[in-house]
């Protein structure tokens, strides 16, 4: 049997808000730490019947970046949906939603560009 480690290392301020995340996995093929500015981790709790979760982004995360990882998070999801339960329904309801969603993003940044 295969295994595969996946490591995040977090470094926190005073007020333990993240400075800096770093990640490796096995099989990453960059090896050593990389860096990143955000992670989100879902993991479902079959014990209570809900879902864990762990969002941690550094304070350099822009806010566009953000909402970038969110949708493009959701768009993910979607993907989910069809691989592991076969639901093209939910699947389109999800990628509906992310276009809206990004349409909004791109409207906000070119009125952020306007105003500068």
């Amino acid at each position: 049997m295969k295994k595969s480690d996946i490591h995040f290392a977090v470094e926190l301020d005073n007020q333990n808000i993240p400075e800096k995340i770093y990640w490796e996995a096995t099989d990453n093929p960059n090896e050593g730490l990389s860096d990143t500015r955000a992670i989100a981790i879902a993991l479902w709790d079959n014990y209570h019947n809900s879902t864990l979760k762990i969002d941690l982004w550094t304070k350099e995360m822009e806010v566009v970046d953000m909402k970038r990882f969110l949708i493009e998070i959701m768009s993910g999801i979607a993907d989910t949906a069809i691989n592991a339960t076969g639901d093209k329904r939910m699947a389109t309801d999800i990628e509906n939603t992310c276009r809206v969603l990004s349409k909004r993003l791109e409207e906000e940044i070119k009125e952020q560009q306007k105003q500068q």
